[in-house]
């Protein structure tokens, strides 16, 4: 009898949700009542205003936060103590979304967080509305034009791009094939000195056991493409500074994505006396912020010669290491930068032959609760506690070295409030522009356009390659 070696689909992908989404061209009935699928219980979903078209929704139900531009009508919207995006797009496209969300949830991949698709939806005369996707807002998080929004570093494009190529790798080696890769389907969130990316849009994607090296090359070559098209468009607008080249930025996607991905699944040869670059293989692994969790070894053909291929790769292994220690539950540049400080605090207070589990129980209350309990609660929605504790310890860094002696944390964090954080404010003005650019780009719903005579949405080939 014959094994099947075949790639199976990840049985947790298999039993993510109850929605099977048909295929977008099925001409099948709309629901003729409002129906709510929801991965959440929260009650206030059935209180929302769900006859109403999304763009219509009243002011004191919105949350005023950066939208990135979509084609779609996109809010933000209080639900109870939640708020959640909502994304107004018809009822195949909605139920195909959420489907592969929620897969990808149960994968453990880094993607918003599906909530509900509600469909079924009419306004006060009985006639159709379309459905909403709902998700999870992810807090802290950026759409991309909102980060050069802001002075940030002259390299922000470069670090961006970085964060997308490990997104890419960690949703390519999963099955996930985007098919719509770019900075305006993504959300980033601020990672210690780099940035975290987060999938948002999977409008176009399809999770699959295996993908080939013709769908991932088609996925990177559209992201270049993608990629180097919005910068040159933020440079347009004067929000990319002067030096910095597109289509060489657009160049490294290329590069960091091969890299990462050749680090991540190669087969290495070693001889049988140099065992030990296994364990290279795998710090190296690590510091990458990969976990392996199985390693496959054989002997190669002429038996002088063994072959060494990580089988099981998942991110997050600082992250990991500060949850179990801490309970903290931070992005990995933020959770390698917090283990460094702990091991600092270890050494310095003489404890190197302790539990680290102790130690680092001492650190949390002695150093880190008092860090980050001193941020103003104007900013508390503004930056994530481990963020701040992370640029705390560069600006008392860039002080001690002005003053030429150790600074101490209070007087460290209290000059970083006066001096450095309000750059995180994002003031009215900016977030007006942002939004209003925001829903430029949406071509699909009659409600946004004006109320000029002649103009029909249906009647307008480019609204319907968008919508359809």
């Amino acid at each position: 009898m014959e094994v099947n070696n075949l790639p199976q689909m990840d049985p947790r992908a298999l039993k993510a949700t109850s929605v099977k989404a048909e295929d977008e061209h099925a001409n099948s009935a709309e629901p003729q009542a409002l129906k709510i699928t929801a991965a959440s219980s929260n009650p206030k979903m059935f209180t929302l205003p769900w006859h109403k078209p999304l763009a219509t929704w009243p002011e004191d139900l919105l949350a005023n936060l950066p939208r990135g531009i979509s084609r779609h009508v996109v809010r933000f919207v209080h639900v109870g103590d939640e708020v959640y995006a909502m994304k107004e797009i018809t009822r195949q496209v909605a139920e195909r979304e959420y489907e592969i969300l929620r897969r990808l949830q149960k994968l453990e991949l880094p993607t918003v967080t599906p909530i509900a698709v509600v469909t079924g939806r009419h306004d006060k005369n009985g006639e159709p509305l379309e459905a909403i996707l709902v998700t999870r807002h992810l807090k802290f998080s950026l759409p991309y034009r909102a980060l050069f929004a802001r002075n940030l570093q002259h390299d922000t494009a470069e670090r961006l791009i970085d964060a997308l190529a490990v997104l890419m790798v960690r949703l390519h080696l999963a099955g996930f094939y985007w098919g719509d890769v770019s900075l305006s389907n993504v959300l980033f969130l601020r990672d210690a000195d780099a940035f975290s990316a987060f999938l948002v849009d999977a409008e176009t994607g399809d999770l699959q056991v295996q993908l080939t090296d013709g769908q991932r090359e088609y996925d990177i070559d559209l992201a270049r493409t993608n990629i180097i098209g919005e910068l040159m468009d933020l440079a347009s607008g004067r929000l990319l500074p002067s030096d910095v080249d597109e289509i060489e930025v657009g160049n490294r996607l290329v590069d960091r994505y091969h890299s990462l991905w050749s680090a991540l699944t190669d087969t290495d040869k070693f001889g049988p006396d140099e065992m030990w670059k296994i364990e290279q293989r795998v710090n190296k692994l690590n510091e990458l912020g990969f976990d392996v969790d199985e390693l496959e070894m054989k002997t190669a053909e002429d038996g002088k010669r063994v072959l060494v291929r990580p089988r099981v790769v998942d991110a997050g292994y600082a992250n990991r290491k500060l949850l179990r220690l801490t309970g903290l539950d931070v992005q990995e540049n933020q959770a390698r930068r917090l283990l460094n400080d702990l091991d600092a605090y270890r050494a310095s207070t003489w404890r190197d032959g302790e539990e680290l589990e102790i130690v680092a129980t001492d650190w949390m209350r002695e150093v880190y609760e008092p860090t980050v309990r001193m941020i103003p609660r104007d900013y508390r929605s503004q930056i994530e506690p481990a963020q701040f504790f992370h640029e705390v310890l560069d600006h008392r860094w860039f002080l001690a070295e002005k003053a030429g002696h150790d600074v101490p944390m209070a007087e460290a964090v209290t000059s970083y409030i006066d001096n450095v954080l309000p750059k995180y404010k994002l003031d009215k003005k900016d977030l007006d522009e942002l939004n209003a650019e925001a829903d430029s780009g949406v071509v699909d719903d009659e409600y946004t356009y004006g109320d000029y005579d002649g103009y029909n949405p249906d009647d307008d080939p480019d609204a319907a390659v968008w919508s359809h």
